[in-house]
């Protein structure tokens, strides 16, 4: 089908209004809500704001997602993944702390949902915690190579992880500044705490 243009040509295609797929549509939901709840909270973000960062409609939030609780909890579900994509889940090695950096670079809405957010809403500590537990789990095994068994070993364990986290966040907040050397300025901070830990310190 054509249509005429302003000079009265016919050459000119009608091009018909795209339609997402509905993982599409999904994966925009997501990246509208992600955007609006960094901005404004949980609490304080109503559907009405996410539907209009998304430029649609309310009635077209509720074909995905059944609450807002729902959306929310899609949202960090998909930080997680995201972020066990990126960084891996087993090890602490070198690469660690330069891969948590490129995730939370690469999201820096859902990191921040995910780490600082999601753990002051009661109706999620529950995934909160697991992260917690697990982070602490593999930290421990890892520090386990440098540090003996015991009391500080437990500190460590319960520090690091959290300590690194709030290391990222902090470098989001401040612009991410000098991103070559950012992992090695947050790697030779946990060492300082590793030190700190080792009986011979």
């Amino acid at each position: 089908m054509s249509n005429p243009d302003s000079t009265g040509n016919e050459d000119v295609a009608v091009r018909p209004v795209r339609r997402l797929r509905r993982a599409e549509r999904r994966e925009q939901i997501l990246d509208a809500a992600t955007r609006a709840f960094a901005r404004a909270g949980y609490a304080a973000t109503g559907l009405d704001d996410i539907a209009t960062e998304a430029e649609l409609t309310r009635a077209m939030l509720y074909r995905h997602f059944d609450s807002k609780a729902d959306l929310y909890r899609a949202v960090l579900d998909r930080a997680c993944v995201r972020l066990a994509e990126a960084t891996g889940a087993d090890d602490f090695g070198d690469d660690a702390i330069p891969a948590l950096l490129r995730a939370a670079a690469a999201d820096p809405d859902g990191f921040r949902l995910l780490f600082r957010y999601a753990a002051r809403e009661p109706d999620f500590r529950d995934l909160i915690d697991s992260l917690t537990a697990a982070s602490r789990e593999v930290g421990r095994r890892n520090l386990a190579r440098a540090i003996p068994e015991g009391p500080w070993l437990d500190w460590a364990a319960n520090l690091i992880p959290g300590f690194t986290l709030e290391a990222v966040i902090a470098w989001l907040d401040a612009g991410q500044p000098d991103p070559d050397q950012a992992a090695d300025r947050i790697a030779q901070a946990v060492h300082g705490v590793m030190a700190a830990a080792h009986p011979n310190a």
